[in-house]
């Protein structure tokens, strides 16, 4: 057919691509840790919610999302802090579903993003952040990390103008890993003006393990202008079925939902988003098996000789220039899938123990 006529916005054909992670082909054999998932398979009573939810697709899901809604909100003050607890409950009011985080994001800069206002980013971070800025009519203002590979707060408060709309804190930070901790994200807040949205993007929270962690219901409490951004696709692993929520101060929550794509989150993964949270305690008991693997891969990675940042989420971050591509093929050929950023370096994601040891036995052979 030939080519159409129809004008597309410049802010859509100057996009970036984004580039997911790679797949195994069908009948090949291979470890994937290029996409961040769960290596575990649902759990049994997950299953089996998806499986009865099966039955009804015939019918529209709940547009508002009460039931799933209701359960985290009871989920969330369960396993609050005493500190976030303290400055009041969280209701079904205050969270926004849709289909997965980055939905969510976008349907916040839809909210309060004009043509040409900035949003600011840490950079290199989400490749989805400069996709999504650009199709909301905002203007990306990236901010480089540290050396180490940790967001620079400083920085990103100093970016900071009469422009600004939103600022993006990745952290756990996607592709390198570190994680901000309480005290750096108050002080920055602080500095930061109140009618500025402050996005906590914490796609990988079940992971972190670390001193004066992050506690972003209490950063939300203490600070009307925040928005804790979270998934059920990682530590859940309910990739597949596309489910992430926000959790912000009514009024801000009622702009964001009013954005958002209507019926967004299917029946099927409302069913297993109830389920899961049920099975939190067997959930939460892989994710510490899988924090472990991640233990024994930095400490392997380290015992050889490479500088890692310290990661706080599943997977690890090797920066290798511009043998990026050349090692990510190798990777490919000897059947292990990871998720190479020309001239910079290869995301891994924790995976299988037997994929740990593939990619420690790799890695000693580059050095």
């Amino acid at each position: 057919m030939n080519d159409s006529r129809v004008q597309l916005r410049s802010a859509i054909t100057s996009l970036p691509a984004y580039v997911p992670g790679a797949r195994v082909p069908v009948g090949a054999s291979a470890y994937k840790v290029s996409s961040n998932e769960n290596p575990y398979p649902p759990l049994p009573s997950v299953v089996a919610a998806i499986v009865d939810a099966a039955a009804e697709i015939n019918r529209y899901p709940d547009m508002g999302n009460t039931e799933i809604a209701e359960a985290l909100a009871t989920f969330l003050n369960d396993t609050a802090s005493e500190k976030a607890r303290a400055r009041g409950q969280i209701t079904s009011e205050n969270i926004v579903f849709g289909t997965g985080s980055v939905a969510v994001l976008a349907h916040i800069l839809e909210a309060v993003v004009d043509q040409g206002d900035e949003v600011i980013f840490p950079w290199r971070s989400f490749e989805a952040y400069p996709i999504v800025v650009s199709v909301a009519g905002g203007t990306s203002v990236p901010v480089d990390l540290k050396d180490t590979g940790e967001l620079d707060l400083d920085a990103m408060a100093a970016a900071v103008t009469e422009r600004t709309r939103v600022v993006l804190v990745c952290t756990p930070n996607n592709p390198t890993g570190p994680s901000v901790t309480h005290s750096a994200v108050m002080e920055f807040l602080a500095k930061v003006p109140r009618d500025v949205v402050v996005v906590l993007d914490e796609a990988y929270l079940e992971f972190v393990r670390m001193d004066d962690a992050l506690d972003a219901l209490a950063a939300l409490e203490a600070h009307s202008n925040v928005v804790v951004l979270r998934t059920f696709s990682k530590a859940y692993g309910l990739a597949g079925l596309r489910v992430g929520y926000a959790v912000a101060r009514p009024r801000v929550a009622a702009g964001i939902r009013a954005a958002a794509t209507p019926f967004g989150v299917n029946l099927v993964a409302q069913r297993a988003v109830i389920s899961s949270l049920e099975a939190r305690d067997e959930l939460f008991a892989r994710v510490d098996a899988l924090v472990a693997e991640r233990t024994r891969l930095v400490e392997g990675l380290r015992a050889q000789g490479w500088n890692i940042p310290d990661s706080q989420a599943n997977f690890v971050w090797l920066q290798l220039g511009e043998r990026t591509i050349s090692i990510a093929a190798e990777c490919t050929a000897r059947g292990l899938l990871v998720r190479p950023f020309a001239g910079e370096g290869i995301r891994v994601s924790v995976g299988e123990p037997e994929a740990t040891d593939l990619f420690l036995e790799l890695a000693q052979e580059w050095l």
